[in-house]
Parts: C-alpha cells; structure tokens; sequence
C-alpha cells in the first residue's frame, strides 16, 4: 500500500490538472498508463486506441496517457492501481494481478474470438467478476489470437525441464514445473539481464515481443507448438466509469471495439515474428506429433486444474464461456 501511496503522490504531482474525472456535462480527462513502456509491442494497439478516443473524442472525453513501465509504476502494481483509483485506465495482462482475482488466468486460454464475447455472454460474466473483485470495469481486450512460447539457451529434445530455471508468471507457472522446471517470478524488464547473468535458462513470452527487449541476443531456441493465448487488456476504474455519462462510455467502448479487431490479422503476425527470430539465429524445436500433443494438453490441463482449483465457483463457468 505504501507503494501506491507513493505512485499516487508522484502521478498527482505530473497531471495536477488533468487527473479527475470533472463533471459529467463537460469534457472529461482521465489518467491512463500501461504495464510495459511507451512504443513497446504490448503497449501499442492501447496506444492506437487512446489517439482514437483522444481524436474523436474532443469536447467529450479525453485520455491522458501518463507512459508505461517500470518508471511509471511496477507491473505487478497496476492491477492495485486500478483496484484503488490511484490510475483511472490501464494496459495490463490478467497475468499481473492474479493475486488480486484468480480468474484472470483464464483469458490467456480462451479460444472463443473476443469479437464473440459480447454476443455470448463472457464480456456481462467478465465484468461483473472484475466489477467485485478489482473494482475495474474490462473496457476491452488489447492481445488477442497470439500464442506463447518457451524460449530457451539450449536444446531439449522432449517435453522434460529438470534441472532448468525459467522465468515464469502465474499463467504458466504450473506448466513449466509439471515438466521439472524451478520458475522464478521475474518482471518484463529484467529478463535480459537474467538470461545475461545466467539466472535463467529460458522463458515463457508471447511469440511476438522479444526484439522489444533485446531478448533474441541471448536466446537459441524456440519450442513448439505454441501454447495457451496472450491476453492484454484494457480496465478502467469503476468508480470512474460510473461517473462517466452515456456518451463518453460509447465513446471509449467503440474505441475498445476497434482496438479488437486489431488483432483479426494475428495469425500473419506470427509467421514474419518467425521468420524474424530464425534471422536471429533462433531455432525451432518441434516436437515429434505424439509428444506435441502431450505438450499440448499438459499446459491446457495444468491451468485449468490450477484455475478451478482458485476458483471453483467462476473456473468452470469462464472456461464453458470462453473456450471450446
């Protein structure tokens, strides 16, 4: 608490103007960050959507995007930012803040296209999950159709990681130990230097992202098949979104919506971030089809035991929703 006490005092200090939301009837700014830092590919289809809202927005709402990263705020604390207003909307993974609420796990496997959430029910059982529990409203899901991947120093020649430290977060924490791995809890920016050091052996990322931190200079090999579904979205407050009037919500929700189907194009994206990593010397391992397939449904298996482990009640009821 102390953490974000400090970060509201150093946010408030930089937009003393523009923080609050003002009254309803008046154009209204509200403050934004992202996990990771301005420009990075993470950060970028939210960076598209906030000069949307901030273009077709005037007189009506307006964002103001404070940047990313660590020199914001910590990444694992802008899941508490949002929780407590210390911010009024945020670019993060469910994967930083599944100590907050457990189920946020469970969109970095969904299969269902979040273009069919809003039609399916999963986006009304999303919100009022994240409404209880992180007092956040999901305004929209900025990665989407994009797999992750182990990356590693040297080769494996089956799905056995005894004797190998990986960097790891929560989503595939349990995947990676059910192999034999030890994981250690390492934010986005000191990877490189934990592979550098010899921390690490590998690490688990999103096939596209590594050249953003240089990751390539110290990686080899690239496992496939790809795994479960990056997820990055996009929360606001819920405090400040019920002080927002009609027209300024419609005008963030279509911002949102346009920001989705920015990643309709994925499957393209992979292919030349591979094509890239081969030119960078990384290597795909492939495993033989019966290992692949045992890979495969040991992270679908490993996650969803430890989701409804957490969650019991909402675990089922998210994976009926939002896979097939």
């Amino acid at each position: 608490m102390k953490t974000l006490t400090r970060i509201a005092r150093v946010l408030t200090a930089v937009t003393v103007a523009a923080g609050a939301v003002q009254a309803a009837a008046q154009e209204v700014t509200i403050r934004a960050v992202s996990a990771w830092p301005e420009g990075n590919f993470f950060s970028q289809n939210f960076e598209k959507m906030v000069k949307k809202v901030n273009a077709e927005g005037k007189g009506v709402i307006q964002i103001n995007y404070l940047g990313g990263g660590a020199k914001v705020m910590p990444p694992f604390e802008v899941g508490n930012a949002i929780k407590s207003g210390v911010v009024d909307m945020a670019n993060v993974t469910g994967n930083f803040y599944t100590n907050l609420l457990p189920e946020s796990d469970a969109l970095s496997v969904s299969t269902v296209p979040v273009q069919e959430w809003r039609k399916n029910g999963a986006y009304d059982y999303v919100n009022k999950l994240w409404g209880e529990k992180l007092n956040a409203r999901y305004l929209g899901r900025a990665i989407d159709n994009m797999p992750y991947h182990l990356f590693l120093k040297k080769p494996v020649t089956k799905a056995d990681l005894s004797g190998m430290r990986l960097r790891g977060i929560p989503i595939y924490r349990d995947f990676f130990q059910s192999m034999g791995a030890s994981v250690l809890t390492i934010s986005p920016g000191e990877v490189y230097t934990a592979l550098e050091r010899g921390a690490i052996d590998g690490y688990g990322w999103p096939v596209s992202g590594l050249f953003d931190l240089s990751l390539q200079e110290h990686t080899k090999y690239r496992v496939e098949p790809g795994f479960y579904n990056t997820e990055v979205g996009v929360l606001v407050n819920l405090n400040t979104w019920k002080r927002l009037n009609d027209k300024q919500r419609a005008v963030l929700t279509d911002a949102a919506i346009w920001m989705e189907n920015l990643n309709l194009e994925n499957g393209k994206l992979w292919e030349e971030e591979k094509k890239r990593q081969a030119g960078a010397g990384i290597q795909a391992i492939n495993f033989p089809p019966a290992e692949a397939a045992a890979y495969s449904k040991r992270a679908n298996d490993t996650i969803w035991d430890s989701i409804n482990k957490r969650s019991p009640e909402h675990g089922p009821k998210l994976r009926q929703l939002i896979t097939r």
